[in-house]
């Protein structure tokens, strides 16, 4: 009975939080439309990105959403929308890819609530209208619920560590949140609720990168996402990659013996060439997947947006500067989601990072709060300044939800002018090189 009763505090509690969040949404502007230039090209160049998510988020669930936050986006002279499309085991848009390989064309959520209408196809076409550039962002990369369908049917697909297991791991947004909050300090609603939440995390599994028919499966969503709908791009990021403990399944151990005369994998994951052979396995399968796309479409543009170079190679295996370095990818987006100034000024200033400078678009992805991490706007406005004193390509900005929603320590208004002056004119996205 205790159980049960937790689980409908649960459930409510998270109710109350959808149905604020599509309120909220749906309110109309209480703003004038930010200035905009006149002349047919852009003064300005710069990236203005922001992220549409599934979670904590009913942008992608509500009727009016997306219609309201592209025109909106539009009004305060954003220029790009990165929308998720592949996310916890399922695709948000209608995929025949994941009807055969998970039983499901896309979220069963999304379809109760749009209807069974195309919520790619609407972002796409709202957001040309209006013209913002959409780069589907393929977020979950090689993760997935451990208790999803794809799991559950393709077991062989899942990669081990050296003790056999899948390493189950909380939901990334739970362990950051988690980094922030060490000090002892009074429980606030938001911990409370967030606690609540941790309670029924989602336990992930990683997709063995390594697997021929893992490979063929990403490969074949992105390209479907390329092929039937108009966009600029695709996007990847920090998830498109493996934890540097996994790698011991099977198929791997077999694939790493055939190439090292009969020997295993050494037992420690750290070990520099284990690391070195999984790391370029990683680039080949991005390599095939940049191919794939360019042969589809020329003109798409290949984003990616990682952690720093060091975290993304000690522990997860993502060597994104080799990326960088074989024109792998078109524009970086790196992810920046430091509270402390002087620590988000050191990130910028990294070697990788300078390095991609001199041969792509980089822009940096800045934290506009979660639901159980918020952020202050002058902490975002301190950001923003501090991103074009150095002259980067842009920002882009997570998420949606937090850039001026209820759930912030500002006032809605309050944020929307902030952004208004931040943006005060319209730009046009960087050129690629």
């Amino acid at each position: 009975m205790k159980g049960t009763s937790r689980a409908l505090w649960n459930y409510f509690i998270c109710l109350v939080i959808f149905i604020n969040l599509i309120f909220f949404s749906s309110l109309p502007s209480m703003f004038p439309a930010a200035s905009r230039t006149t002349a047919a090209t852009p003064a300005i160049t710069e990236l203005r990105g922001v992220w549409l998510t599934n979670v904590s988020s009913g942008v992608l669930f509500a009727p009016w959403g997306i219609n309201r936050a592209i025109q909106r986006l539009s009004e305060l002279n954003f220029n790009t929308v990165y929308p998720v499309v592949w996310n916890r085991g399922h695709t948000y848009y209608p995929s025949r890819v994941a009807q055969r390989v998970t039983g499901n064309s896309e979220e069963p959520f999304l379809t109760v609530t749009r209807g069974g209408s195309d919520v790619l196809a609407e972002i796409v076409k709202e957001g040309h209208r209006y013209g913002l550039s959409i780069i589907p962002w393929f977020e979950y990369g090689f993760i997935v619920p451990a208790n999803s369908a794809i799991a559950r049917k393709h077991p062989d697909w899942l990669t081990r560590s050296q003790q056999g297991k899948t390493l189950l791991v909380e939901n990334k947004a739970d362990e950051d949140f988690l980094k922030e909050t060490k000090e002892k300090k009074p429980i606030s609603l938001t911990q409370r609720l967030h606690s609540l939440r941790k309670q029924n995390s989602i336990q992930h599994v990683w997709l063995n990168p390594f697997h021929r028919d893992v490979q063929k499966f990403l490969n074949d969503l992105v390209i479907e996402v390329v092929m039937n709908y108009d966009v600029d791009g695709i996007q990847l990021d920090d998830h498109f990659g493996l934890p540097v403990e996994l790698g011991y399944d099977p198929y791997t151990v077999k694939l790493y013996q055939k190439e090292h005369q009969g020997k295993k994998p050494p037992s420690n994951p750290r070990d520099p060439e284990w690391m070195r052979w999984r790391a370029a396995k990683i680039t080949d399968c991005m390599a095939q997947l940049s191919k794939s796309i360019k042969t589809v479409k020329s003109d798409a543009k290949v984003s990616l947006s990682p952690n720093s170079h060091h975290f993304s190679y000690q522990n997860y295996l993502q060597d994104w500067k080799t990326w960088v370095e074989r024109d792998l990818i078109d524009e970086l987006v790196l992810q920046v989601y430091r509270d402390d100034l002087d620590k988000f000024k050191t990130e910028l200033s990294q070697p990788a990072v300078e390095f991609a400078r001199r041969k792509i678009p980089v822009s940096i992805a800045i934290l506009t709060g979660t639901w159980n991490r918020p952020i202050a706007i002058s902490q975002i406005e301190q950001q923003v300044k501090i991103v074009r004193d150095r002259k980067f390509s842009g920002v882009s900005f997570f998420y949606w939800e937090t850039l001026w929603g209820y759930l912030t320590p500002d006032s809605p208004r309050q944020r929307r002018q902030v952004f208004q002056t931040l943006f005060t004119q319209r730009a046009e996205r960087p050129k690629y090189i």
